[in-house]
């Protein structure tokens, strides 16, 4: 297989993509960060959710090694886990694209007036998204998005408001990926290589490092998760979330 459509293409299209959206997205980063310090000295918690692939961007930001303690992650699971309700509640393949889910699963979570909230979308248009979006700024949560601008306005809203995630947050945070997603051509039509979720990753945790910046040049300390598999990881880790019992789940 030629070289231009291989691994090293791949590699090479991502990677200027990912200085792209870095340099780009600097102003929005610092921006979502200052939001996101603003939650964390109100006493407030990092509230993310993705559904499908974009559940890995919520990962980015919740609950793991170098990242900040004060965080949580809603998931369609927890319809599951914390709701009651049988495992076949996620069977279907278009349980994303069902508004009427959302509010079920932000009643479910800890949440606090003061919290904040970080969603993930590339496409932005969903139903649970864009449902779970309306809620968090109904009840007056500051909202950033992480998206793709460009695919998003190239589709139409799945939700019956017509809106999408990107009309109403505070912050949008671009991953720059293309209609699609995905960066090489197919010979009979047709792209491959996705790149959504690096991209997104990259922002993820650019906003974490920038609000650790923040933290520390005003003197305070940032809640920083070690990985638990250094030494003294897990006592360090479980001071810190004893501070937010009842208020973040590790478990799903």
């Amino acid at each position: 297989m030629p070289m231009e459509i291989g691994a090293m293409a791949y590699a090479d299209q991502a990677g200027r993509l990912l200085s792209e959206v870095a340099a780009g997205q600097e102003p929005a980063v610092r921006e979502a960060a200052a939001l996101l310090c603003d939650c964390l000295r109100a006493g407030g918690v990092i509230q993310a959710f993705g559904s499908g692939h974009s559940e890995a961007i919520a990962m980015e930001i919740a609950g793991r090694a170098g990242g900040l303690v004060p965080t949580n992650r809603l998931s369609l699971r927890d319809l599951v886990l914390y709701g009651g309700e049988p495992p076949e509640t996620l069977r279907p393949a278009e349980l994303e694209r069902d508004p009427s889910i959302a509010r079920r699963v932000y009643d479910l979570a800890p949440v606090r007036p003061q919290d904040a909230f970080v969603i993930a979308s590339s496409s932005g248009v969903n139903g649970s998204v864009v449902e779970l979006a309306s809620i968090v700024k109904e009840r007056g949560h500051r909202l950033v998005a992480l998206t793709s601008v460009r695919h998003s306005t190239a589709m139409t809203s799945r939700h019956p408001s017509g809106r999408k995630l990107l009309d109403l947050a505070d912050v949008v945070l671009d991953n720059g990926a293309p209609y699609g997603d995905a960066v090489l051509p197919l010979p009979g039509g047709g792209t491959y290589g996705a790149v959504s979720t690096i991209t997104s990753a990259l922002l993820a945790q650019m906003v974490v490092a920038e609000v650790v910046r923040l933290l520390l040049e005003a003197g305070e300390e940032p809640p920083i998760y070690r990985s638990a598999n250094v030494t003294g990881g897990d006592e360090h880790n479980k001071a810190l979330e004893a501070r937010y019992t009842g208020r973040i789940r590790r478990g799903g």
